[in-house]
């Protein structure tokens, strides 16, 4: 089937994408929020992803079932779960589908994890994960289900293989790890020297990949983890309650489950029927829960498409162009940006004294950011016009000056 975005990237042409094409073509994709938005500059990209247009009748269309099909509904809503899973798969460069599972949230997708095991579990992971990994880590650890070691960075705050070394010499059960921090925005360059140093020390891999996945190319199969987190709030314009759990398709062949079931995750969920005995449906269909959240996966489905279509690696490239204007255009106001040197995902950060009120004061004169651990975070987008990256370095120049 030929959708509007097909037809938009298709008329974009191979190559790089410049900005009078996007403006041209893929501006009238996002109409509706860009014109609810009219006047602001978003540089809050990397937080909660712009939508598409086609979002509101993906969603309709979901509703839709339920309005006329009732309990039947849920032929098309498992469809749609199935596309949303393939989607996810060619994203990462998974097996397939089969190693997918659909979750609400990537802490879900952690919990589920920890929760293939009958002991308690030594787990290394940085001080620089988000709270929705490191609130559960912590937690788990205070009921003494997980014994917690928490790596710190190096030098300007960065992250490197030899930071790892100690921990792993320990060989822990699982190291946890964002490819793309979300306080500084490293991309955390060395991860093929981390995961072979803990694939040595016989430590299982779970890698965040909420900063990574859209925003620049990933391969969990040549990375050879055993797991991997993300979900569609920020990079993939799909909002909250599309996350999903990567797993390795060795360890579903050896038959590792999670005690994170429901009864979706029988052989026949929709027979209804009951034994002595449960049999659980084969790959990742064994971890699914119970009855899932149906619309997040239509309000999904524009976002992936785009992205898939488009192609990761134009948008990556894209956005290394757009965060090395940002990078002169603020030099040229006397603003330095932190690790610039240093490889990124999608957005770049200023060090700044209250952090948070900058951004405020940023948002009440039209530009849009945001601030953890006392960085300002900047991340401008394929929406995001060279004029309003330079308005935007301008406004930050002005509001440091004056703090």
């Amino acid at each position: 089937m030929t959708t509007e975005i097909a037809q938009a990237v298709a008329a974009l042409g191979p190559g790089p994408l410049d900005e009078a094409g996007l403006r041209r073509h893929i501006d009238p994709l996002f109409s509706r929020v860009l014109r609810e938005n009219r006047g602001r500059i978003c540089l809050a990209n990397h937080s909660l992803g712009r939508p598409l247009d086609r979002l509101a009748f993906d969603v309709a269309e979901g509703l839709a079932l339920w309005y006329g099909e009732l309990d039947e509904a849920w032929t098309g809503w498992q469809a749609e779960i199935a596309r949303f899973r393939a989607s996810i798969a060619a994203l990462l460069g998974a097996a397939g589908p089969h190693s997918i599972v659909p979750k609400a949230s990537a802490g879900q997708g952690l919990r589920a994890v920890l929760n293939c095991f009958d002991r308690p579990l030594a787990v290394v992971s940085t001080k620089s994960e988000f709270a929705s990994l490191a609130v559960i880590l912590e937690a788990y650890a205070a009921r003494g289900r997980v014994h917690m070691e928490w790596v710190a960075p190096g030098s300007g705050r960065r992250y490197r293989a030899q930071d790892f070394a100690q921990a792993l010499e320990a060989r822990p059960d699982l190291l946890v790890l964002s490819l793309v921090l979300y306080d500084t925005g490293q991309l955390v360059s060395e991860i093929s020297a981390i995961v072979a140093r803990a694939k040595a020390a016989g430590t299982l891999v779970l890698l965040d990949l909420y900063h990574a996945a859209g925003a620049l190319p990933v391969d969990v199969g040549a990375l050879d983890i055993d797991f991997a987190i993300g979900g569609g709030y920020k990079y993939l314009r799909g909002g909250p309650g599309a996350a999903w759990l990567y797993i390795h398709p060795r360890h579903l062949e050896r038959g590792l489950r999670t005690l994170d079931i429901g009864w979706f995750a029988m052989k026949a969920p929709l027979a209804f029927e009951r034994k002595a005995e449960t049999s659980f449906a084969p790959g990742a269909d064994g971890w699914l829960e119970s009855t899932p959240a149906v619309l997040p996966f239509y309000q999904a489905r524009a976002g992936l498409e785009f992205t898939l279509r488009i192609g990761v690696e134009r948008l990556r490239a894209y956005s290394l162009l757009q965060q090395t204007r940002l990078v002169e255009r603020l030099a040229a106001h006397g603003v330095t940006v932190f690790g610039a040197d240093e490889p990124h995902g999608a957005f770049v950060v200023i060090e700044a004294p209250r952090a948070e009120a900058l951004a405020a004061r940023l948002h009440a004169r039209g530009v849009v950011t945001d601030a953890r651990a006392g960085l300002l975070r900047l991340c401008p987008d394929i929406l995001t016009a060279t004029s309003e990256l330079e308005a935007a370095a301008r406004l930050v120049a002005e509001e440091l000056r004056e703090s």
